[in-house]
């Protein structure tokens, strides 16, 4: 059996991610910053599925917390065969009004954590050539977005750039870009969803088929639904300059993942 590791696996695309490798019979790793809830994951994912999930309880903002992560990718003895970079988050409102302290934050776990991580994993990987790493990004990657956009959009080009590094090693890299998803992403961040059309939202567990999928394939970058990826499409047809305005307005107050 194969084990997978999850970041952010305690809800949302992380948590469908979960369900869905230990429904295939994959042992997991599961990473999140709260135990309790890990441990009923973990617990619930084992009597399902009779699948091992241990539990790596860990804050990817802190160096501490990456580096727990990131010895468990190195270990030789119980290797991971996939890394899922799930974990972040969003912070409301404009540049300048989020505070620095909050935005380096959310570089940490976007860009920083998903480096160390990926590098970590895919160097053990490369060794056994075989072996595979989600990135989830966002498709606010592709559209001025602040430091939250700038972050997904550095995720695509780093996880592309070592996708292409590692070509022919039997090791893969893909980064995942969802739209809205139903999960508890933008109610953590205090952002208001009340005016996204409903047929924006996408359903998690199919989002996640669709991602591992594409990464069988050998895709490097997954925009999981025909709609965003006609949404993305249409983006590159508009002037830089009204794009950045019209996702000012709107993205800023419902920020997508």
């Amino acid at each position: 059996m194969t084990t997978a590791l999850i970041t952010g696996s305690t809800a949302g695309i992380g948590a469908a991610f979960a369900r869905r490798l230990a429904a295939d019979g994959h042992n997991l790793v599961l990473v999140a910053r709260d135990t309790k809830r890990l441990r009923e994951q973990a617990t619930e994912l084992h009597d399902r599925h009779g699948i091992e999930a241990e539990v790596l309880t860990a804050d990817l903002a802190e160096d501490k917390g990456i580096e727990a992560v990131a010895d468990r990718l190195r270990d030789r003895k119980s290797p991971v065969d996939l890394l899922v970079n799930n974990a972040g988050f969003a912070n409301k409102g404009r540049f300048l009004d989020v505070s620095m302290a909050d935005e380096l934050r959310m570089l940490k776990v976007h860009c920083e954590a998903v480096l160390r991580l990926t590098a970590a994993a895919t160097e053990a990987m490369r060794e056994r050539g075989r072996g595979g790493v989600v990135n989830v990004a966002s498709v606010a990657a592709f559209v001025p977005r602040g430091t939250y956009g700038a972050s997904k959009a550095w995720v695509v080009q780093f996880t592309q750039g070592a996708a292409r590094d590692l070509a022919g090693s039997g090791v893969r890299l893909m980064a995942l870009c969802p739209g809205f998803v139903r999960t508890e992403f933008h109610q953590r961040a205090g952002i208001g969803t009340d005016n996204i059309p409903g047929w924006m939202w996408l359903d998690a567990d199919k989002l996640v088929a669709t991602a591992l999928a594409d990464l069988s394939r050998g895709k490097t970058l997954s925009i999981p639904d025909p709609r965003y990826k006609a949404l993305m499409g249409a983006a590159k047809l508009v002037p830089r300059g009204m794009l950045g305005g019209i996702t000012s307005r709107t993205g800023r107050k419902y920020g997508p993942q």
